[in-house]
């Protein structure tokens, strides 16, 4: 592989545990969503994501309730919708300064998050979650505030993360030649879209070992770890 210049991490399975973020983060927003809407409606960040919700959904954007029952809708059917991801955000962000709940991480994430980026390599992230989300959940995790560990972050406004354009986008955006850049998922098909886009790749698999075995040993085009600190800083550069 080139010369790394870049790491680039997904959030859920990667991480961080999927459980957190559908068993705390998205049951959270789904109870909260109906009163935040209806309080904060008239707020011009809040507003303008009412307004995308409608335009998406082919809705009069004057029918809040109609707007809130496609924004449930959403969240039951896990879209990955962007305004929808906006107002979770927003959401959550009221969760964590209220102690709610803290940001779930696998105990080698920090470790080696921190590693990488005290060894200079600059890291970034990539989720179908918000910005502001991703800012949220590395700000108030369990290990502590690690947004300083970030060069920055990504979301679905680069692009749908199976679709190798996204990860082009995002190449040009650190001005970097995407073979430079070394992407971590738990999706085999975000993997196969960042390939295609020509990105270095690593299958994170934090299940049963059978699994974990079963794809180590196929024929597969992307390196696979059960740990983060499975990737040695000497194989990163």
């Amino acid at each position: 592989m080139p010369r790394l210049a870049a790491v680039l991490v997904d959030i859920e399975g990667t991480t961080s545990s999927i459980t957190f973020v559908h068993d705390v983060l998205f049951p959270y927003a789904r109870a909260k969503l109906p009163e935040f809407v209806r309080a904060h409606c008239d707020a011009s960040e809040v507003q303008a994501e009412l307004e995308a919700t409608a335009a998406q959904a082919r809705l009069d954007a004057a029918d809040t309730e109609a707007i809130i029952a496609t924004l449930l809708a959403w969240i039951d059917a896990d879209e990955k919708a962007t305004p929808l991801k906006s107002l979770q955000g927003m959401i959550w962000e009221a969760g964590y300064r209220e102690g709610a709940f803290r940001a779930h991480l696998y105990p080698d994430s920090a470790p080696a998050l921190t590693a990488w980026h005290d060894a200079g390599l600059p890291l970034y992230v990539y989720s179908s979650g918000s910005i502001h989300a991703q800012q949220l959940f590395f700000g108030h995790s369990e290990a502590g505030d690690l947004r300083h560990l970030f060069s920055g972050f990504f979301d679905t406004t680069s692009g749908h993360k199976r679709e190798a354009e996204s990860y082009a986008n995002i190449a040009r955006s650190l001005e970097l030649p995407p073979e430079q850049i070394l992407f971590l998922s738990d999706v085999p098909e975000e993997l196969d879209a960042a390939h295609a886009a020509g990105l270095g790749t690593v299958w994170v698999i934090r299940e049963e070992e059978g699994r974990y075995r079963l794809a180590a040993g196929a024929d597969s085009p992307h390196q696979v770890v059960a740990r983060l600190t499975d990737l040695s800083l000497e194989a990163l550069h």
